[in-house]
């Protein structure tokens, strides 16, 4: 595929984001969640969390967030620093379609040791690329007992994932807008990969910016690259074009002839 986006692309993208980078945006999407809060690491743990159930109907993944927000009194840095097992049965009611309480359980317990010995998730991220990042998150959130299944909803990068929730969260910490936060302020938004669902691929190709609709690691490098001969800085900035003309404009997974 060309290394290049036809001219006519590039101004219906920078079209689409005027248009779908807009405050507004924050209501009916998950990022609403963690803009219930101030501090940083409420801010942190509630996007982590938020992002990890993000995939399916996003009105659903609020309604859900919003309940597991509840369970943690919408104070999910004191709770996680703050946990023991008395808190289980209250965590052991929360699950969303795959992720099932024993899930709920694990992410919690990591959480509160990761924070037992760090200010930042952050942390996990400065001075490696990227990709090296997801891996390394994944690596240390397993370091404490887990079943099999918990592991399922961190990527792996090292085979192929698109790992497009924590692409998400990361644009949420590192981007600053008037939608993403940019409370992480070691990392470069230039650094960012798009976060590649079914919605910002089904776009894509739809463009011609993609030979397929998978989303796998090799389009997420693939989809960045092109984005960068736009906005070397902030190529990610375009997630929100390409989501909102799937989301918004019912883009068809067929290209046009």
């Amino acid at each position: 595929m060309s290394n290049d986006i036809p001219s006519e692309i590039a101004i219906l993208l920078n079209e689409k984001l005027k248009l779908y980078q807009h405050p507004s945006f924050i209501v009916d999407d998950p990022i609403s969640i963690p803009h219930c809060f101030e501090k940083l690491q409420d801010i942190e743990i509630a996007g982590f969390l938020t992002a990890l159930i993000a995939w399916g109907n996003r009105k659903s993944i609020i309604q859900s967030a919003q309940q597991l927000m509840r369970i943690m009194n919408y104070q999910p840095y004191e709770f996680v620093m703050n946990y023991s097992r008395a808190d289980d049965k209250f965590l052991k009611t929360f699950y969303y379609r795959t992720f099932q309480p024993s899930d709920t359980l694990f992410f919690v317990r990591a959480l509160s040791r990761y924070y037992q010995h760090h200010k930042s998730l952050e942390e996990i991220f400065i001075q490696k690329p990227i990709i090296e990042g997801i891996q390394y998150l994944r690596e240390v959130l397993l370091q404490i007992p887990h079943q099999k299944r918990n592991a399922k909803h961190l990527p792996d990068v090292s085979k192929g994932s698109a790992a497009k929730r924590i692409n998400m969260f990361l644009r949420w910490m590192v981007r600053k807008d008037s939608i993403d936060f940019g409370i992480w302020k070691n990392i470069s938004t230039s650094e960012l990969l798009i976060p590649l669902d079914i919605h910002t691929a089904r776009t894509s190709h739809y463009l011609g910016l993609l030979k397929n609709t998978n989303s796998n690691l090799k389009n997420v490098l693939h989809l960045t690259t092109l984005l960068k001969t736009l906005d070397a800085q902030d190529p990610v900035k375009y997630d929100f074009a390409l989501f909102g003309m799937s989301v918004y404009e019912k883009i068809k997974l067929n290209r046009k002839k």
